[in-house]
C-alpha cells in the first residue's frame, strides 16, 4: 500500500522530468561536447521561471524524487560499465598520474574553500567533479554531503565550463607540446573531467593524428579515475559523522540534533557498494558490450532526468549572482590538473 501511495505521489512529477529529460537527452547526442545532463539543467532552470507555483506544487515530491533517488540509480547502473580487470591491466600505467591530480584538486578546493570562504559543499563538488568524473563524481558525492539542488547545479556548471574549454583547446595544446599518442590519452583521461568530454578531445586528437587510436586509451584511464568514487565518498561519509559528533560534544544545538538524530543508513552511500556490485558482477561474469552498453546509456539517461529535476529546483538568479567564486575555484582546480598531469608524464619519461 505504502508503494501505491508513493507512487501516486510522486508520478506527476517524475514524469514532469522525463518530459524534460527526452529532448535534453537528443540535444546532448547533437552536441556531445556540452551534454545531456547540461541541457537539461537548463531546460529545468527556465521552466521553474515561468512554471507558477501552484502548478508547480504537484510537481514538487516527484521532482525530489527524481533529484535524489533516480540520481543514486545512475550512479549504480554506471557501475556496469566498470570491467575491473581491464582497468587493472590497462589503467595501472596511469595510476600514479591519477592519484596526483585528484590530490591536486582536492587540496585546491579545500585551500580555496579556506581562502576566500566559498561554502564547503559546493568547494566539495567542485573539487571532487573537477578531480575524478564530472557529473556522475558530483552525482555519487551530493546525497553523501547532503548538497541541495542550488549547490548540485552550482557544481555541474561550473564543470560543463571547463568541460567546453578543455575538449576544444586540448587537441592543439597537445600537439603544440608534442606529446604522443599515448602521452595525449593519458592527458586526456586525466585531465578534462567528464566522460564525453574526454571521448571529445581524444576523438579530435585521432582526427588530427590519423591512426593514433588514443579514443579506447584515454577512455580506459577516465574509467580508472571513475574507481575513486568509491574511496572518496567513503571518506566523506565518515568525516561527515565526526563532524556531527563533534558538533555535539561543543554543544551547537542545531548540529547536535542533527548528531542526536543520527542514522547509518541516511549518511552512509549505500549506492555506492551496488555501484562496486555492478562492477564486480560485469568483471566476473564478463559481460559483453551488447549487454553492458545500453545500462550505461540508461545510466547516462538517469543522469539527465535527475539534472533536469534539479534545474526546477535552482534559482537561476542566485545561481548566477553567487557564481563568481566557484568558477574561480573550478578554473584553479582546472589548471593545477592540467599542470600536474603533464609534470608527472615528465617525470615518468613518458612525454
Amino acid at each position: 500500500m505504502d508503494l501505491v501511495k508513493d507512487a501516486r505521489h510522486i508520478w506527476k512529477g517524475l514524469l514532469f522530468c522525463l518530459v524534460i529529460a527526452v529532448p535534453a537527452w537528443l540535444l546532448g547526442k547533437q552536441f556531445e561536447v556540452i551534454g545531456g545532463p547540461v541541457f537539461a539543467i537548463l531546460i529545468g532552470m527556465v521552466l521553474a521561471l515561468v512554471v507558477p507555483g501552484s502548478s508547480a506544487a504537484p510537481l514538487e515530491a516527484g521532482v525530489k524524487f527524481t533529484s535524489k533517488k533516480i540520481l543514486q540509480y545512475a550512479v549504480i547502473l554506471l557501475g556496469f560499465g566498470l570491467n575491473l580487470a581491464q582497468i587493472a591491466q590497462v589503467g595501472a600505467t596511469s595510476l600514479p598520474i591519477i592519484v596526483s591530480t585528484i590530490a591536486t584538486s582536492l587540496i585546491i578546493s579545500f585551500v580555496l574553500c579556506r581562502a576566500l570562504r566559498i561554502p564547503s559543499k559546493i568547494s566539495t563538488l567542485v573539487g571532487v567533479g573537477s578531480s575524478i568524473c564530472g557529473g556522475s563524481a558530483i552525482a555519487a558525492t551530493a546525497p553523501v554531503i547532503d548538497a541541495d539542488d542550488e549547490e548540485i547545479a552550482q557544481a555541474i556548471s561550473v564543470i560543463f565550463l571547463f568541460n567546453v574549454i578543455a575538449a576544444l583547446v586540448f587537441p592543439t595544446l597537445g600537439g603544440m607540446l608534442g606529446l604522443s599518442n599515448e602521452g595525449f590519452g593519458l592527458f586526456a583521461g586525466t585531465a578534462v573531467n567528464d566522460t564525453s568530454s574526454v571521448t571529445a578531445a581524444a576523438a579530435a586528437w585521432d582526427g588530427m593524428h590519423p591512426g593514433a587510436n588514443t579514443l579506447d586509451s584515454a577512455t580506459i584511464v577516465k574509467l580508472t579515475r571513475t574507481l575513486a568514487i568509491i574511496p572518496i565518498t567513503l571518506v566523506l561519509a565518515f568525516w561527515q559523522v565526526r563532524k556531527a559528533k563533534r558538533a555535539a560534544a561543543e554543544g551547537r544545538t542545531e548540529d547536535a540534533q542533527a548528531a542526536g538524530s543520527f542514522d547509518l543508513k541516511k549518511i552512509f552511500p549505500f549506492f555506492i557498494l551496488f555501484f562496486v556490485l555492478a562492477s564486480i558482477i560485469t568483471t566476473v561474469f564478463a559481460l559483453p558490450a551488447a549487454v553492458t552498453a545500453p545500462i550505461k546509456e540508461l545510466s547516462k539517461f538517469f543522469i539527465v532526468m535527475a539534472m533536469a529535476a534539479i534545474g526546477f529546483n535552482t534559482n537561476i538568479v542566485k545561481l548566477v549572482r553567487t557564481g563568481g567564486k566557484p568558477i574561480f575555484m573550478g578554473a584553479c582546480c582546472w589548471v593545477g590538473i592540467a599542470a600536474v598531469s603533464l609534470g608527472m608524464q615528465h617525470l615518468l619519461g613518458i612525454w
